[in-house]
């Protein structure tokens, strides 16, 4: 009996030993920003001056702040966009390299490499792909003999240009994602579905996407958090630009806490935006969640 009171509290000391020092860094590095934030959040704070108290003006600010509610706008039609492409493409890829064949393997690496590439060089890379008189897009576009626009300097392709940049880099990440969901999958659901005379399509629509429905809620989550803190790439194609149409609340939080030295501003902007971002991953669960009990 006292062999086992001692081996526990060996096991416990052995815990303490691990879990101290994450808790430990959890805290310096996430606990403590947060509450300085959310501090700050309440003050006048330009880093070279004292900060000054001033309750909820911050928050009363960013009701009237049109530039803000802009940001927002624009963000949600990144989103509108970018979240149903990023689900359909990366399903799509994945469900035509999950098969065991020749060259397979080397098709899913090639897709997967972009999500390696640093945000900032893609950007600056495709910032140059879509120059209106030497860029490769229009080159190609000119060929066909169509007149490529100005993608990153009018309001009207600004945003989709974007869009598309950012498609080429997750669609990877989020095919890896989906060929794990596909591979787990029964063998024996599909066999059935063929003895009961179901073909590709209905074996899809039956078997496939409601096995597939957490997977979809994983990277719907993860898509909806990207959008609303899309920042690289607004920063490097359009700085925001053309006439604001670009600019994202991240972006707006950069220029306010960075280039205007209003820190309080900022932080409140920023509460707003993480609690943006909650409402919609909840929103998102609750969606997924009926989607489940309905089917």
């Amino acid at each position: 009996m006292s062999s086992m009171k001692s081996l526990g509290r060996h096991e416990a000391r052995t815990a303490c030993v691990f879990i101290t020092p994450t808790m430990l860094l959890f805290t310096v590095f996430t606990v403590i920003p947060v509450v300085m934030a959310l501090y700050l959040s309440f003050t006048d704070y330009d880093v070279l001056n004292r900060m000054n108290w001033v309750g909820f003006a911050n928050y009363e600010r960013l009701i009237h702040d049109d530039l803000l509610w802009r940001t927002f706008r624009n963000v949600l039609y990144y989103a509108v966009l970018f979240i149903p492409l990023n689900i359909a493409i990366s399903l799509a890829i994945a469900l035509l390299l999950n098969r065991a064949g020749l060259g397979v393997k080397l098709f899913r690496t090639a897709a997967y490499l972009p999500t390696l590439t640093s945000a900032v060089a893609a950007a600056t890379v495709w910032l140059w792909l879509l120059h209106p008189e030497y860029g490769l897009v229009n080159a190609l576009l000119g060929y066909l003999g169509i007149t490529g626009p100005a993608w990153l300097a009018q309001t009207n392709t600004a945003m989709p240009s974007i869009v598309m940049v950012t498609l080429w880099q997750s669609v990877g990440a989020n095919m890896v994602i989906y060929l794990a969901g596909l591979q787990g999958v029964p063998e024996y659901m599909y066999e059935a579905a063929r003895l009961e005379g179901a073909n590709r399509f209905q074996s899809f629509r039956y078997i496939t996407w409601p096995q597939l429905k957490p997977t979809t809620f994983l990277v719907s989550t993860m898509s909806i958090i990207g959008a609303l803190q899309l920042f690289d790439q607004a920063f490097v194609l359009t700085q925001g630009g053309p006439a604001n149409a670009t600019k994202t609340p991240v972006y707006l939080i950069y220029q306010q806490g960075f280039n205007q030295l209003q820190m309080g501003y900022a932080s409140a902007q920023a509460f707003v935006l993480a609690l943006s971002i909650l409402i919609f991953s909840i929103l998102n669960m609750r969606i997924s969640k009926s989607d489940e009990t309905f089917v």
